[in-house]
């Protein structure tokens, strides 16, 4: 019991860290490297921060009831970050993303290794997150 218990408080803590590096960049983007977010970015920012903060307050009070509020967060947000990615990449896609807004959403604006973008890293969090909820699910029903 001590031990299941122990697993799940640090996949809180991995998770919230994770949705706090995620917060911490986009805003590091934005607000320090002045990058303007597109449409989708501020889709994905609105279902990122409030990880951050569900997921800190999860991890202070060690509840594992938590993960029903933020792996619907995490999936809704995977998915659109997917979407975005495939935005970026695909060239049928690309030319859709054009007209998003006032920075179109196919615009990249940092592009390392040729295939880490920001929506990228964002699935990347996402997807990790995500994960990380459904472990703790598991281990909890165990």
């Amino acid at each position: 019991m001590v031990d299941k218990q122990k697993k799940i408080e640090t996949g809180l803590l991995i998770a919230w860290a994770i949705a706090l590096i995620a917060t911490l960049g986009s805003l590091y983007f934005s607000e320090i490297r002045m990058y303007i977010p597109c449409e989708l970015c501020w889709i994905q920012r609105i279902f990122m921060y409030p990880l951050a903060i569900t997921l800190a307050i999860a991890s202070v009070k060690k509840d594992s009831i938590q993960v029903i509020y933020t792996l619907p967060l995490s999936l809704i947000g995977m998915g659109f970050s997917a979407y975005h990615y495939m935005l970026e990449k695909i060239p049928a896609l690309s030319t859709r993303a054009e007209a998003c807004g006032i920075i179109p959403c196919n615009y990249e604006y940092i592009n390392w290794f040729g295939f880490i973008t920001i929506p990228f890293l964002a699935l990347i969090a996402f997807s990790a997150i995500s994960f990380i909820m459904i472990w703790i699910l598991k281990v909890s029903k165990e």
